[in-house]
């Protein structure tokens, strides 16, 4: 661009005043210095931009293309003022979250809930993975921060800030376990090789916990139906479908009113963390820093999660 950002503007302000006079009061300065620099953007152009009369000045047809050029080129640069004039005062951004559909349902909620009245010209966007999925694409720089389950050997890129404690269990109706002693006895055995076990795909981070357990006890189940999601799960259990695998803290107050009965085995399945994760080695936006503050503030209070 061979001239400078000042006679654009200068020429920007002139055709949309149509006269030298108003130009002058809106850029403080005098009439004199603005007619001199239209004369060098002119020059410069080799192309007459203004026709000048008693009334003011209008634009030659070149001067239009030139000012629709110009006007969006200063109206961009506007908006990104407004823009950043907003992020100041009101602390308007975006944050991209990253969670599995159960995590987001079950323990995310209620930290956007209070989040967001603490906040509220955050713009948050939540993508729905399961972690490993998740933990990919925080990686990867994707998204800026994940609730995921926290894998047993975490990589060194990643930060986790870990919430809560979690434990997996088993977990089926009354009316279906009856069903089962009635066609199959009341043997561990038995239960293993005929009932129908309901658990997440073998990918999630739930399942390989769960399988590893099982593998380090030596308890292997013949008939295994994978579901896609924790929800489907816990619903499919409703209607006597099968044993289901699943989070105990997101069916407790169905096995304290009696719609489940837990199974347990030998030794109770280990609790496994969840937390939230993100790359600290990368710039933060002021959003992630507000958002892991806010996770902060909770870990300060005795891990107390937000009501």
């Amino acid at each position: 661009m061979e001239n400078n950002l000042n006679l654009y503007h200068i020429f920007y302000t002139v055709a949309k005043n149509k006269n030298i006079s108003g130009a002058a009061k809106e850029l403080f300065i005098s009439q004199p210095a603005i007619s001199k620099a239209i004369a060098k953007l002119e020059n410069n152009l080799d192309t007459k931009l203004f026709m000048r009369s008693s009334r003011g000045v209008t634009l030659t047809n070149e001067g239009v293309i030139l000012y629709e050029q110009v006007k969006n080129a200063f109206m961009a640069i506007q908006s990104g003022e407004d823009q950043l004039h907003k992020i100041a005062t009101l602390g308007v951004s975006h944050l991209s979250i990253g969670v599995s559909i159960t995590l987001c349902k079950y323990v995310l909620l209620p930290y956007l809930q209070e989040f967001i009245r603490q906040n509220p010209h955050i713009t948050i966007s939540i993508t729905c993975h399961p972690s490993m999925e998740t933990i990919q694409d925080i990686e990867k720089g994707v998204t800026e921060i994940g609730l995921v389950g926290i894998p047993s050997n975490p990589g060194h890129l990643l930060c986790y800030e870990p919430i809560k404690e979690i434990q997996d269990t088993f977990i089926a109706t009354d009316n279906y376990l009856k069903n089962l002693r009635i066609r199959e006895g009341n043997g561990k055995a038995s239960l293993l090789s005929s009932a129908n076990f309901m658990m997440l795909n073998k990918e999630n981070v739930s399942r390989m916990f769960v399988d590893q357990y099982l593998a380090a006890h030596q308890i292997t189940m013949t008939n295994i139906l994978e579901i896609n999601t924790m929800d489907l799960l816990i619903e499919l259990a409703k209607i006597d479908l099968g044993i289901a695998c699943v989070i105990r803290d997101f069916v407790k107050e169905d096995i304290e009113n009696g719609t489940f009965k837990e199974l347990t085995f030998k030794r109770t399945i280990p609790k496994r963390k969840i937390g939230f994760t993100y790359r600290e080695d990368l710039p933060m936006s002021d959003s992630l820093k507000k958002f892991i503050d806010f996770i902060h503030s909770f870990s300060e209070e005795d891990n107390q999660m937000p009501q």
